[in-house]
């Protein structure tokens, strides 16, 4: 499943590949329909590993968030874009 995201992913980004950031907008208004099937299909696979790993989604993501606040508080990391999470 991990690959199937990372496949979906790759499909995503191949939307946007060679998208000038002044035609941004208009490309997404004009192609959300295929942006939105390919960013579907990654949230499908993701919540099918949550629930075969048995993991709750909405703790893992609070826990995520928690780690990061600690990691990068917002009074050292307001207007700093620099981020070695991982993410």
């Amino acid at each position: 499943m991990a690959i199937s995201v990372f496949i979906e992913a790759r499909e995503l980004l191949e939307l946007f590949q060679w998208i000038d950031k002044d035609k941004l907008e208009v490309y997404t208004e004009k192609n959300k329909e295929k942006i939105s099937d390919e960013m579907a299909d990654m949230a499908i696979y993701l919540l099918e590993m949550f629930r075969v790993l048995d993991i709750d989604m909405l703790e893992a993501i609070d826990n995520k968030i928690q780690k990061k606040a600690v990691k990068y508080p917002v009074e050292k990391s307001k207007g700093n874009n620099k981020n070695d999470s991982g993410l």
